[in-house]
């Protein structure tokens, strides 16, 4: 990103060509990729065209002023589509930015368009989307990830430099590993939801996706900070991108819990990942063994948590308040109507399972139950930072799987298997590529940080990347 910034300020490139470009890619590359489901050509030319003014005057409103980006389609834009993904929202243009997008205009980022993701970002595929689903580019016969999988896509394609997405269980990082991208699930509360349409509410968290760990670092340090719109916002510091330091490795502990390279963890990833840990080890980081015993509850009580939050944010998509309205003989029937037809079969899924467990007779059983679990794992982890610095593991015990392949909600489900804990425990992780299989598909490693350690976790991704990939 540096390199387009020193472009646009030595007047070597203007904004409208970067724009053009972008625009030109994705033309070129929609029709088989279904990444976006919007395109704002008009909008981000304009955006562009001012950027240009501004760089001419010398007024740029930053160093990335005029560098367009594209965002996932559940974070408003104000006068833009906000879909979700899903037939009952089709048509729903907001009338308000969300706080991250607000951040984003005033850097000066032209908004390209919006990014295809599974329904109300309830899937770990992009197959659960109303408007098709989106492929990997590696492999056109392979899922993207998700379920923020349009914005990884897209970055991969070289639709767009850098894209947001949101991880409620692992949407950001599991897309970022099956299309060879970093991505990070900031701790919760440093970036702010307010205008993110929410899954669940305790879980979510928007963050970039990038092609390298110095790009993510940069959108990241543009989404960070305090915003008393959000109530659950964090009192935490702005994030600077750090000055790459590698001496930071030396005498470093990074925990490795054996319950991530157990059974269901293909050989072909674990291998990629133990060569990185090697490289770690090598350059004088200290590898430690240590338990994660309570990850094997995660997905139950992820499942559990995220269903019941998610039928209690969903029930305003009743044709009155939001979304699409079917009419009917009376207001039953309506409601009926308009939800039976607006929503998905997985969204149906989950808000049936989350009312199930909210139910009279069952809310102790299950939501209750769960919520203690979390404490549990949240315990686990708090342990697991006394004894080391970061923890590494796969981000995904495979790589891409094929499309159609998991039909089975169960075996959907097990896609957050290594990711959902860190949601549940609100601490930071990234996933970073470090290498691909014999298909030629993207394997991930994921580096998980206590919370808002997310400079410590840069840079190790840092100098990982450097060593795997050979960036400078």
């Amino acid at each position: 990103m540096k390199k387009l910034a020193y472009l646009l300020q030595s007047k070597q490139v203007s904004s409208i060509e970067l724009v053009e470009k972008y625009l030109a890619q994705i033309e070129a590359s929609e029709k088989k990729l279904n990444a976006l489901i919007t395109v704002d050509k008009k909008g981000a030319l304009q955006a562009a065209r001012e950027a240009d003014q501004r760089w001419k005057k010398g007024e740029n409103r930053s160093p990335w002023d005029g560098i367009p980006i594209v965002l996932k389609d559940n974070i408003s834009t104000r006068g833009m589509r906000t879909t979700c993904a899903s037939k009952i929202l089709a048509d729903y243009v907001p009338l308000y930015d969300a706080s991250v997008v607000t951040l984003l205009r005033k850097q000066g980022l032209p908004i390209l368009g919006k990014a295809n993701l599974d329904e109300f970002a309830m899937g770990s595929s992009t197959e659960y989307s109303s408007f098709g689903v989106t492929v990997n580019p590696f492999d056109g016969n392979r899922v993207a990830g998700g379920s923020s999988g349009g914005s990884a896509a897209a970055v991969a394609a070289g639709e767009t430099p850098w894209a947001l997405g949101t991880d409620t269980g692992g949407s950001i990082r599991q897309p970022a590993a099956f299309c060879g991208v970093v991505g990070l699930k900031p701790t919760y509360g440093r970036v702010s939801r307010y205008g993110v349409v929410a899954l669940a509410p305790s879980l979510d968290q928007v963050g970039p996706l990038a092609k390298t760990v110095e790009d993510a670092a940069i959108l990241f340090s543009i989404l960070a900070g305090t915003d008393p719109k959000d109530a659950t916002s964090a009192n935490a510091q702005e994030f600077n991108v750090p000055n790459w330091d590698d001496a930071l490795i030396k005498g470093l502990k990074i925990g490795i819990p054996k319950e991530f390279f157990g059974e269901g963890l293909h050989p072909e990833v674990e291998e990629a990942v133990r060569r990185a840990l090697q490289i770690l080890e090598e350059e004088g980081a200290l590898l430690v063994p240590l338990s994660l015993s309570t990850n094997v509850y995660a997905i139950d009580t992820y499942l559990t948590i995220v269903t019941a939050e998610a039928s209690s944010s969903l029930a305003r998509y009743d044709g009155v308040r939001y979304g699409q309205r079917k009419e009917g003989a009376d207001s039953n029937t309506m409601f009926a109507k308009t939800r039976g037809e607006g929503f998905g079969a997985e969204v149906k899924r989950r808000i049936m399972l989350g009312t199930y467990v909210l139910g009279a007779g069952h809310y102790e059983d299950f939501y209750e139950q769960a919520q203690k679990v979390r404490t549990l794992i949240k315990d686990d982890l708090q342990s697991a930072w006394e004894k080391a610095d970061l923890i590494i593991t796969p981000t995904t015990p495979t790589t891409a799987f094929k499309i159609g392949e998991k039909r089975n909600p169960l075996e959907m489900y097990l896609s957050d298997l290594y990711t959902a804990i860190a949601n549940l425990g609100g601490i930071p992780a990234l996933s970073l590529p470090c290498g691909k299989d014999s298909r030629s598909l993207p394997i991930g490693l994921q580096i998980m940080a206590n919370h808002f350690q997310e400079e410590l976790m840069f840079q190790a991704a840092y100098f990982l990347e450097k060593k795997l990939l050979g960036r400078a």
